[in-house]
């Protein structure tokens, strides 16, 4: 399927590492004090703010958290601002790897990733060596059991999205990367019940692995990766044979 997070999927697949609840609310509060600061704190007229705490609110995170991430990013609070970095990457076997992080002190960041990296058969790469391998676009999770692909796909296409596919418990609608909030609005306001919304890197090509010892060392990598408190979000042009998956799912 074009346009979904391949690391995301074998996650699930595999049952792989999952993200504590605690460091879960950590990033939902890093991306609203990012939001705040970028677009202010004002959700009515901040979409990214207005979509971030909805994506809170749907994990439950507490109401005074939500509160105090947005005057922390609005600067009410007089604290350390984040700064969203994107950091680049190859695993073994030349898997690409796109990192978003937010983070308040970008040298401990990046030193953090390098012996990450180091440690688990890559390297931290340059910028630009690894985006021309992605391209970037906005990403809507609708659930499969809340409409139909055909109303769906009618209601996207009205709300100016460029593509429908279909996953395993989700649709996924594709926008632009400017279009992605008025997408997800515009479908809300027709009623239909999106669940996640989120910019993706997504890989041009896929980097198949089929030799499982080095598919375990690009799995080992991300999740060292995602494991760094600063780390938002991974991205890989990376995929798994159906014998190597079977392998690892074992």
């Amino acid at each position: 399927m074009a346009g979904h997070n391949k690391w995301s999927k074998i996650k699930r697949l595999k049952g792989a590492l999952d993200v504590k609840r605690g460091q879960l609310f950590s990033r939902l509060a890093k991306e609203i004090s990012v939001a705040a600061r970028l677009g202010g704190s004002d959700p009515a007229s901040n979409a990214r703010l207005r979509t971030a705490i909805l994506a809170a609110r749907t994990q439950n995170m507490p109401n005074d958290n939500v509160e105090r991430a947005v005057k922390r990013g609005a600067g009410e609070l007089g604290e350390v601002d984040y700064e969203e970095i994107v950091y680049e990457g190859y695993g073994a076997g030349g898997v690409a790897i796109m990192i978003e992080s937010a983070t308040d002190n970008k040298n401990r960041t990046a030193a953090d990733l390098r012996l990450i990296f180091t440690k688990n058969d890559g390297n931290l790469a340059s910028s630009g060596s690894v985006a021309y391998l992605f391209h970037r676009k906005g990403q809507i999770g609708v659930p499969r059991d809340s409409i139909s692909e055909d109303a769906l796909l009618e209601a996207a296409l009205e709300a100016g999205a460029e593509e429908l596919s279909v996953e395993t418990e989700a649709y996924v609608v594709t926008t632009s990367p400017d279009r992605l909030y008025s997408v997800d609005e515009a479908l809300r306001t027709a009623g239909v019940a999106t669940e996640s919304q989120r910019l993706s890197y997504i890989p041009d090509t896929l980097n198949t692995l089929t030799d499982e010892v080095m598919a375990a060392q690009v799995l080992k990598l991300c999740d060292a990766l995602e494991e760094n408190d600063d780390v938002q979000n991974i991205f890989a042009n990376f995929d798994l044979s159906e014998e190597v998956l079977s392998e690892l799912s074992a």
